[in-house]
């Protein structure tokens, strides 16, 4: 699959989408980031290719010859990326899903309607225009209403409620240590017992360090099966094809 992640709105979670949730369920697809200001899935180890969005021929030609690709388009990229998609024919084709992250602060539900409403005028199907409802606190329909309702009205995209990612300390933490819930989950360290051994007159540093891993391998099981669901509620009927 090749998939496109964008929003008019910046801070909606692209990066994490990306680096936690894409990238270790796609085979460790290439992951290109149209970015020039924004970090990236690099700071979390993933390996990221940077290209501006006024060089999207460069992207069109890598992506002809790949199977698989995470496209990470930063707001501040998105207008120059739009304008080369318009000036190459048809080349939404070269994409199978465009992502579109959404929280539930009203200006960003606006722009998310915006951005839907461009990729629809380009002659994406609504089939391949996807929402993920981000930080999600408890209820979708509750905090998302507007912008289900629009997709419900317009059919101009697929929101599936079941695509939620609930809110979690453990993003903020995953950025501060630079690692991913799969570098997190695959490291067979028991930080509980190292910050015991360390004591009260070790390296204070270090066991403050074992303590927040101890907790972020706590915290990565319960979220890593959240993305999960969300995975397969994005993409059901390419898993079970």
């Amino acid at each position: 699959m090749k998939i496109a992640i964008l929003n008019y709105a910046g801070t909606v979670g692209k990066t994490t989408i990306s680096a936690h949730l894409l990238s270790p369920r796609m085979n460790d697809a290439a992951v290109f980031a149209i970015e020039t200001v924004n970090e990236t899935a690099e700071a979390f180890g993933v390996d990221v290719e940077r290209i501006i969005g006024e060089k999207f021929r460069d992207l069109f030609n890598k992506l002809s010859l790949l199977d698989d690709a995470i496209i990470d388009i930063g707001a501040s990229n998105i207008a120059a990326f739009l304008e080369g998609m318009s000036r190459f024919h048809n080349s939404h084709r070269e994409f199978d899903y465009f992502i579109v992250p959404v929280t539930s602060d009203d200006k960003v539900i606006k722009e998310t309607i915006r951005i839907v409403s461009v990729l629809s005028t380009l002659g994406i199907p609504a089939t391949k225009i996807r929402l993920i409802f981000n930080r999600v606190k408890s209820d979708v329909l509750e905090e998302f209403g507007v912008v289900v309702n629009y997709a419900v009205a317009t059919q101009t995209c697929i929101a599936n409620t079941d695509a939620a990612i609930f809110e979690n300390e453990l993003f903020n933490m995953l950025s501060e240590k630079k690692i991913t819930i799969s570098a997190a989950l695959a490291d067979q360290r028991d930080y509980r017992a190292e910050a015991r051994a360390i004591g009260h007159d070790g390296d204070q540093k270090q066991k403050a360090h074992c303590i927040d891993m101890y907790a972020i391998k706590s915290l990565a099981q319960n979220v890593n099966a959240n993305l999960d669901d969300v995975f397969a509620a994005l993409f059901s009927e390419v898993m079970y094809e």
